[in-house]
């Protein structure tokens, strides 16, 4: 049943799903006042990077290889994601004394450092990174963020290595 779905379908559901992630964010942020922190903001761009190589896939809808490299694509957003969000939730649970110090907003780093110091200070994250301030079903936002990467990273891969019907 699967193999019959077109991968245009698939890619759609996959934008779809950034959609939501995105909208699900949102509405954490300016509903229930919770401010992302400079790992939060690092994760989003990998679920937007997903969602758009995933519209463009399917707006697209490449024949052949073209369809693996889209799935590819879509993969290596998902696995760097996963692995920002990896990060998060392993600064989450280490124990207080090791919870690396706070450090400045993300605003300021930008205006005040070069990208390239500010990217590494964000991808390490600190103190503001550990704390959890909401769950859902017990697991933290970062970790529903990994769930997500995860089964984004699964269907991506079936994408790029399933054997497509002939019309």
């Amino acid at each position: 049943m699967l193999q019959t779905l077109s991968p245009r379908l698939v890619y759609l559901g996959l934008a779809l799903t950034a959609l939501l992630a995105m909208l699900f964010a949102a509405y954490l942020e300016h509903q229930l006042g919770l401010h992302p922190c400079p790992l939060c903001m690092s994760q989003r761009v990998f679920v937007v990077l997903g969602g758009l190589l995933a519209l463009l896939a399917a707006v697209h809808n490449p024949r052949g290889p073209g369809r693996r490299v889209y799935g590819a694509l879509c993969v290596l957003a998902a696995a760097l994601g996963a692995a920002i969000a990896g990060r998060h939730v392993w600064l989450q649970h280490l124990p207080p004394e090791q919870v690396p110090a706070c450090g400045p907003s993300l605003e300021y780093m930008l205006e005040t450092l070069p990208f390239s110091e500010t990217l590494n200070m964000v991808l390490m994250g600190d103190g503001n990174c550990a704390e959890t301030h909401w769950t859902l079903l017990g697991f933290s936002i970062p970790e529903q963020t990994l769930m997500l990467f995860i089964a984004v990273a699964i269907v991506s891969l079936w994408q790029t290595l399933r054997s497509y019907p002939t019309r």
